[in-house]
């Protein structure tokens, strides 16, 4: 299995709104085919502690079946379509893949 991780950072200046808006961007990668489940998520009210980093404003977790399921959704319409969409929503991006 692989799984990619991605969190956003959204920028401030975003109204309500439009992070709302945002989510349900997000959420539309549930429709991808190649992809075995997907997570969108908020940081937890967990315990602070110093190794947690609970900065970003939405998580995605992409759970794919190999490599090459993960390449098929990275040019998938409904995620190119979003990234086009919604690429000027965040100040930053960053994306950890394991498997």
């Amino acid at each position: 299995m692989l799984y990619h991780s991605v969190y956003f950072w959204l920028k401030p200046e975003l109204t309500a709104a439009q992070r709302a808006d945002f989510r349900r961007g997000v959420e539309t990668l549930t429709g991808i085919k190649s992809v075995e489940k997907v997570v969108v998520a908020a940081p937890a009210a967990t315990e602070r502690r110093p190794v947690i980093d609970a900065s970003y404003d939405v998580a995605l977790i992409v759970i794919c079946k190999n490599v090459a399921a993960q390449n098929a959704y990275q040019v998938d319409p409904l995620h190119l379509a979003f990234v086009e969409k919604y690429k000027t929503c965040w100040s930053r991006v960053q994306i950890y893949d394991a498997e």
